[in-house]
């Protein structure tokens, strides 16, 4: 799409935001329950296109994507309602005879841009709570996930005129174009180099943002917890989507005195979840491209692997890959992973590990496996991060009830749910004040009585 059409499209979009279409919640919800309907119509192409993209199974697909974008569907359909009715507030004696309340309004044209590792998810995630908001939307997916984009296009035209929702295809120059526009909020997901892009653009215009990025975040595993278990949980959150995960636990930070049990349960999970020969396995995805297949084989370092390691050039597939004896120092300590690597570094103290987590950047997860639930507490008090676990990995995102978003360098902002209608919202501060009585108490001339009944109020 040339800069042209898309200065065409906002405008277009602008336009129709003012005709006030967009602001009856009823129309909303039939917006909502359309797309909804569609997702269920489209979910073999959907299926096929992820397979096509990141190698997803059909369970997997569902799981993390489609069945995670109807249960948000689903709730913004039932709750839009009660999220859009004003919200009345205590009016101060000083503000009598008035009624105060907050009105909840769209901000108008939205800009989302999406990344590749979960192209179904991350798209109409956000777009639904934006268009529960009552907003229209330009969406900009990424141009590494062409197969799923293809789809996510062909069910927002089913759903919408292009006046409300739209789709731009494209890579950096589109990104560019569209960044240089007035949005009235931009909503990014992806990596943190992007995020500071987008939020410079942003700030020639004022424009509101939410960044929900990533990190290296850390699972914490306590000497005193169900190893087993553990092990379990951990491969899972690590291994979906090839690690391709932006929660994904990126390195295992354990108690020293239980790294050996540790190691010898992930190994035995790993083949269990994804038998012995993983590369053969159908249900194992594949990394996205040459360029970050590339990129992590660079991080392997040969001779601190202890499970793993081989991987597949024509498929572009990494086997699940254990590194030990990893130290804060290596290669694959130094940026966020975004792949099947699992590299092992040890602490000999909590308060060792929560000092160390929070010399870094800011994760956007930090996961904690213990029986013991002051140390639990103690982890997720004193550290700072976004979001997280206490035994268990990724499953703080896959609910509506909740927010999820970033911390510091993981990002700002956040969206599902009751959250995500509120990043999407305006809310308006207004008092309706009574003609009556109209108390002299503010005017000038100012007077030591008036004073007196002034400080009376206002203390």
């Amino acid at each position: 799409m040339t800069e042209t059409e898309i200065k065409t499209l906002i405008e277009n979009q602008r336009n129709f935001f003012h005709t006030g279409d967009t602001f009856p919640v009823k129309k909303r919800i039939e917006k909502l329950r359309k797309l909804k309907t569609a997702v269920l119509q489209h979910e073999t192409e959907i299926n096929e296109a992820l397979k096509k993209d990141l190698g997803k199974s059909a369970f997997e697909s569902y799981m993390c994507e489609t069945g995670l974008v109807l249960s948000e569907l689903t709730h913004m359909i039932h709750h839009v309602r009660e999220y859009a009715e004003r919200q009345d507030v205590p009016t101060p004696m000083a503000q009598f005879a008035a009624h105060s309340y907050k009105k909840p309004v769209p901000y108008g044209v939205v800009l989302i841009m999406s990344p590749w590792n979960y192209p179904l998810l991350l798209s109409l995630d956000p777009l639904i709570d934006a268009i529960a908001a009552g907003n229209t939307v330009i969406l900009k997916p990424s141009a590494f996930s062409p197969a799923t984009t293809a789809v996510v296009k062909a069910i927002l035209a089913e759903c919408f005129d292009p006046s409300y929702v739209a789709v731009v295809e494209g890579g950096r120059e589109e990104n560019t174009a569209l960044l240089s526009e007035r949005f009235d909020y931009i909503f990014f997901t992806g990596s943190q180099h992007v995020g500071r892009e987008v939020m410079t653009k942003a700030a020639v215009h004022l424009t509101p943002v939410t960044l929900e990025l990533g990190g290296k975040s850390p699972c914490i595993v306590d000497r005193r917890c169900n190893l087993k278990l553990a092990a379990r949980r951990i491969v899972f959150g690590k291994l979906l989507n090839c690690g391709q995960t932006c929660v994904a636990p990126d390195y295992i930070y354990c108690d020293r005195k239980i790294r050996d049990k540790l190691v010898r349960q992930i190994i035995r999970q790993i083949n269990r979840q994804y038998t012995t020969e993983p590369l053969k396995n159908p249900d194992y995805g594949k990394i996205i491209n040459e360029k970050h297949f590339r990129r992590l084989l660079g991080l392997i370092n040969k001779e601190k692997v202890v499970a793993g390691g081989n991987y597949n050039e024509e498929t572009l597939q990494i086997e699940p890959t254990v590194l030990d004896n990893v130290t804060f120092e290596d290669a694959v300590m130094q940026e966020e992973i975004f792949g099947p690597l699992l590299p092992i570094v040890t602490y000999d103290s909590i308060d060792e590990a929560i000092e160390k987590i929070n010399s870094m950047a800011h994760p956007l997860a930090v996961y904690v496996f213990t029986s013991r639930g002051r140390l639990a507490n103690k982890v997720m008090e004193r550290c700072d991060f976004g979001g997280g676990c206490i035994n268990d990995t990724l499953v703080h995102l896959a609910t509506s009830e909740m927010g999820f978003g970033g911390f510091g360098e993981s990002g700002m902002g956040a969206y599902h749910g009751e959250e995500g209608f509120r990043t999407f919202t305006h809310y308006k501060s207004i008092v309706n004040k009574k003609t009556w009585p109209d108390l002299s108490i503010r005017y000038q001339p100012y007077t030591p009585k008036n004073e007196k009944k002034l400080r009376k109020f206002l203390k």
